[in-house]
């Protein structure tokens, strides 16, 4: 019966992924991504939070309008009988109830009214309030959040104008900026010395400003920051329009005049420059129309590494998509895996790149997360100069590590590895579980090891192979990408893909360095395991040559 089911499941397959030699078709084009950008799971938790405060606030409020509400009706109430006991006080005092009753109110029931006029209703309110804010972002948060936005702004391609609006590809909500927004991420921008992003996030912001949007913050505020950013950035003569603009507005904006004599004197000189033939370089590399170029960066494969996350530049030719094949794997006639082999796709030929199929079930997927929620912790590398671990802009990510002894559900998976791979997992890590949420990234790096003082080379050897599982879809961005060969994976729930980092004489293959793209939209989650040399020196012996 299980063989039958088994050829059933696999002439079904086959149907889809044909025995014969497979073109791959262009990777699905998409416009994919110190908050230590908390996990999705966690950020879940503050909406929440949210939704229990804004509860709270709603009864703050209905306790407030029932203690006014009480406190117009007795205002109504003295108000009809102080017109009456006014108009003729004599008269109205010689009914001695009512000369009781006035000094019974004017003793006792305003009194009352007092302390209902003192009752503090906000108490309810600001006890949970107060509980709550000690799970709350911090100012180092909100800077994260900001910067997380632009590296995705930075990395898509998307101009201000999409990201102010919302319109990302694969979002279910809609949701946008507005003038105060856009100021705050300019600030932020500011005060990390990034003039770049603080032009193109002030100008959003006094564009929808002059739209007519409402807001708090003021053309003056927004004109302040701009004119000086452009200024940075070597737009004089942009500078000089702007702080103009601001004097406009405010004319008694100190700094504002004392910019504008500092920038004029500069165009004086620059002006007197070119009559010498001397014209400024500065001025030259500002582009016109308020456009600028994103200043470089310490990474040399920026660019390309930014294209494969948007779908581009895969050099996936004609030629290289002959040689990829689709297979039933049974892992060189495991016994595990006979009966039920696993799917396997050839994702790249040279490194050799290979995804599985189904490896992880829902269930199990759940139960991963389950466990690693609790540990998750900002991830870290090692700092290359001293080697101790450390947190870096780099890799931005939540990663947490699981033993066998957590739950069988791990100790399956490590042995499902192991029976695929061929490798054996007793070197190997622990099972490394890590989320990526909002602009969650970790740029091009190597799994290998390339420092001598990294003590776990001389007890288990270098990291021989990556077995990446993707354990969650996501709607844009989050592929893994390798620039130096050009190509990019896309994560699918329950694959995983496997690639070897040094070649058999135990070299490392420099063009496996890869990286995680940012998450533009979604949540990303992997698990993955790195099998050590020591143990497999026979299940992957030595090759002929250094670069076998």
């Amino acid at each position: 019966m299980l063989i039958l089911q088994s050829v059933l499941l696999a002439v079904e397959w086959l149907g889809c992924f044909p025995s014969v030699p497979m073109g791959k078709g262009s990777p699905l084009f998409y416009l994919c991504s110190k908050m230590s950008p908390s996990i999705v799971g966690q950020m879940t938790d503050l909406i929440y939070a949210e939704k229990d405060l804004v509860q709270s606030l709603k009864e703050y409020i209905q306790a407030e309008e029932s203690k006014l509400s009480k406190i117009k009706s007795w205002a109504e109430k003295m108000d009809a009988l102080t017109m009456k006991s006014a108009s003729d006080p004599e008269g109205y005092l010689a009914h001695p109830v009512n000369a009781y009753k006035l000094v019974k109110r004017l003793n006792t029931d305003w009194l009352e009214l007092e302390n209902l006029v003192l009752q503090d209703s906000t108490s309810g309110f600001i006890t949970n309030l107060t509980v709550q804010r000690q799970f709350f972002p911090t100012e180092e948060d909100e800077t994260g959040a900001a910067k997380a936005l632009m590296r995705l702004q930075d990395t898509y391609r998307l101009d201000p104008e999409t990201m102010s609006k919302g319109k990302l590809p694969g979002t279910k909500y809609r949701s946008s900026l507005t003038v105060d927004d856009c100021f705050g991420m300019g600030k932020t921008a500011y005060n990390e010395g990034d003039y770049y992003h603080t032009v193109l996030w002030m100008q959003q912001a006094l564009k929808q400003h002059d739209e007519g949007e409402d807001a708090t913050i003021t053309k003056a505020e927004i004109l302040d920051y701009l004119s000086y950013a452009v200024f940075q950035l070597g737009d004089l003569h942009r500078a000089v329009e702007l702080t103009r603009r601001l004097i406009s507005l405010d004319s008694a904006h100190e700094r504002a005049g004392n910019n504008l004599r500092y920038f004029e004197k500069l165009l004086e000189k620059e002006r007197v420059a070119k009559l010498l033939n001397k014209t400024s370089a500065i001025t030259e590399s500002a582009v016109q129309g308020g456009v600028y170029e994103r200043p470089a960066d310490y990474l040399p494969e920026r660019d390309t590494y930014e294209a494969l996350c948007r779908g581009e530049g895969v050099k996936m030719t004609p030629r290289r998509q002959k040689r990829l094949f689709c297979r039933y794997h049974d892992g060189n006639r495991n016994p595990h895996l006979l009966i039920a082999p696993f799917k396997e796709e050839d994702e790249w030929d040279s490194p050799y790149i290979v995804r599985y199929y189904d490896v992880l079930s829902d269930e199990e997927i759940e139960k991963i997360k389950e466990l690693a929620k609790p540990k998750l912790a900002r991830a870290t590398v090692r700092d290359p100069k001293t080697g101790v671990l450390t947190v870096a802009n780099y890799r931005v990510s939540k990663s947490s590590w699981l033993e066998e002894h957590d739950d069988p559900v791990v100790a399956r998976v490590n042995h499902r590895m192991q029976h695929i791979t061929g490798l054996t997992v007793k070197t190997a890590e622990l099972l490394q579980v890590a989320n990526y949420g909002m602009g969650g990234q970790y740029e091009p790096h190597f799994d290998f090891s390339r420092r001598p003082f990294d003590s776990t080379l001389k007890a288990e050897g270098n990291r021989l192979a990556t077995f990446l599982n993707y354990m969650s879809d996501v709607e844009a961005g989050g592929a893994t990408v390798f620039p130096d060969f050009g190509a990019a994976i896309w994560p699918q729930k329950g694959t995983a893909v496997f690639w070897y980092n040094l070649f058999r004489s135990g070299e490392g293959d420099y063009r496996t360095r890869h990286a995680a793209c940012p998450v533009l939209v979604g949540c990303k989650w992997v698990s993955n395991k790195w099998f050590h040399e020591r143990g497999n020196e026979f299940l992957r012996p030595c090759g002929s040559t250094e670069v076998d």
